[in-house]
């Protein structure tokens, strides 16, 4: 694991102290969030990088807004059809 420091404002430093954490926990939380937001980490990643299991993650994710899937319309109903099969 790499070690990165970062230099953040006073303003900064005291919004991320409303999180109720150390602020480095906030940081990555805040870094994970984002990358799977953008997609370039999965779920299961981000859950693991967090400590979380995958449903606490996606819970999460839902609380802050964060669609946990992003399937069309028409993958959803795929994926409804397989499970009806079952």
């Amino acid at each position: 694991m790499a070690t990165v420091t970062l230099d953040l404002d006073n303003d900064l430093i005291a919004a991320l102290g409303q999180l109720n954490q150390p602020i480095d926990r906030s940081a990555r939380e805040l870094i994970v969030v984002e990358l799977f937001r953008r997609g370039l980490v999965s779920g299961g990643k981000a859950a693991d990088r967090l400590g979380m299991t995958r449903l606490d993650f996606v819970e999460y994710a839902d609380r802050l807004g964060i669609p946990y899937s992003n399937l069309t319309p028409e993958e959803w109903e795929s994926e409804r059809a397989l499970i009806d099969a079952l």
